[in-house]
């Protein structure tokens, strides 16, 4: 059965902000995890390599979420794909919980982290091929507003998990709180979304078997220009989640901090990447992807070399802006590069969040391990080295003339 596309502004509204709402409690639930990790690595007793390890069970599970997110999508439509996905997710919260609080064990904890993963690979493509439906058929760029909703929940998970740290409250009741509430939240965003068997995005493509749909997917990998916007968000992407994964430990371990304080850090980058992606549709606008990706890209590496290399709290905070608002639009506006050719947008979105997330796959251990040999400040470097590429590649973003004429952006 086909989706419906909504025709009355009521129905569209409430289908933005169904989305937008998916969006929040995406970066919720992300970021009520990253801003525990100092935690979650005096709990376990862990070294920063197996630190690194351990948050390598969140990519690896991102990973088979991302790959398996098309089929779900088709099969169950967006409202029980989504809803799937989330209770996943929250059962990965509650487990990890368990895992540091209760019953300490690194193994369980990383399961845990993979069975979460799973679901939040799985729900960012649904949730950015449902939002570009729901985009084309307001007629107003959206994209980088509804990243921005991502990030604001980052916001509040950061805010949250230093509230929590703070306070002292346990890894497990403050993860059962966040699934409880993320969980909650879909259950009655999903009623919004259009019903069906199909997404919207795919309502009007006919029904194909598995070998054309297996033949369409591994397609896309040959456009060199989409390989080339995969690069820009790689760069972004191992910005963004390495400052996830890393920075409030980076805090502690490498400036002195507290784990409180280092939650704080980490509350201060998403809020500057919010900030970034609620200004960056007129800025984009105004000023076109691939000036604004090579000056966001400057602005990252500038913020941080100098959290890097900052000798006072002060300057570690203006680094951390910098560098938030540098990797910001990245992410938001390769997936609208991705998505600016419609024949098949859930192949070509996920073939770049694929992208972006082999950053999460490899990142985390990747840095934990330079950080071992080298110290966690001295790793940072790396991710640089990536936003440089990603700035060079920035060219690639550029909407064709088809998508130019066909669409407002």
């Amino acid at each position: 059965m086909h989706s419906p596309v909504p025709s009355t502004r009521p129905a569209l509204l409430g289908w933005r902000n169904a989305v937008f709402a998916v969006f929040f409690v995406a970066g919720l639930g992300l970021a009520s995890w990253m801003a525990r990790v100092p935690a979650v690595r005096d709990g376990l007793g862990l070294d920063t390599a197996q630190v690194g390890i351990l948050i390598f069970g969140l990519s690896a599970g991102s990973v088979i979420g991302l790959l398996i997110a098309a089929g779900l999508l088709g099969r169950l439509g967006a409202r029980r794909a989504m809803l799937l996905c989330i209770t996943f997710s929250a059962t990965g919260l509650v487990f990890m919980g368990v895992g540091v609080s209760i019953v300490p064990s690194a193994p369980f904890v990383f399961a845990a982290l993979a069975v979460f993963g799973v679901g939040m690979g799985s729900l960012d493509v649904m949730m950015n091929v449902e939002g570009a439906a729901a985009e084309r058929a307001i007629g107003r760029t959206l994209m980088p507003l509804m990243h921005a909703c991502f990030s604001l929940g980052t916001v509040v998970g950061a805010l949250g998990g230093a509230a929590a740290s703070a306070w002292q409250v346990s890894v497990f009741w403050h993860l059962l709180v966040m699934a409880v509430l993320v969980l909650g939240t879909i259950v009655v965003a999903v009623r919004f979304l259009p019903a069906g068997g199909q997404s919207a995005e795919t309502a009007d493509a006919p029904r194909q078997a598995w070998p054309a749909r297996l033949r369409d997917s591994l397609a896309v990998w040959r456009d060199r220009k989409l390989l080339l916007i995969g690069v820009i968000v790689l760069g972004m992407t191992f910005a963004e989640g390495s400052a996830n994964d890393w920075l409030a430990l980076a805090s502690v371990d490498g400036h002195g901090f507290s784990n409180t304080d280092g939650a704080i850090v980490f509350g201060v980058f998403v809020a500057a990447m919010t900030v970034g992606r609620v200004l960056g549709g007129p800025v984009l606008d105004r000023f076109g992807r691939v000036l604004v990706l090579r000056a966001c890209a400057g602005v990252g590496v500038t913020g941080l070399v100098l959290f890097i290399l900052a000798p006072n709290a002060p300057l570690v905070f203006v680094g951390t802006v910098l560098w938030g608002i540098g990797a910001s639009l990245g992410f938001p506006v390769g997936m609208s590069a991705a998505a600016d050719d419609t024949k098949n947008a859930a192949g070509r979105v996920s073939a770049v969040a694929i992208i972006g997330y082999f950053a999460f796959l490899v990142g985390p251990p990747v840095l934990g391990l330079l950080g071992e040999a080298w110290g966690i400040l001295n790793a940072l470097y790396l991710i640089l080295i990536l936003m440089v590429l990603a700035g060079l590649a920035a060219p690639a973003a550029r909407p064709s003339v088809a998508a130019l004429s066909g669409s407002r952006r």
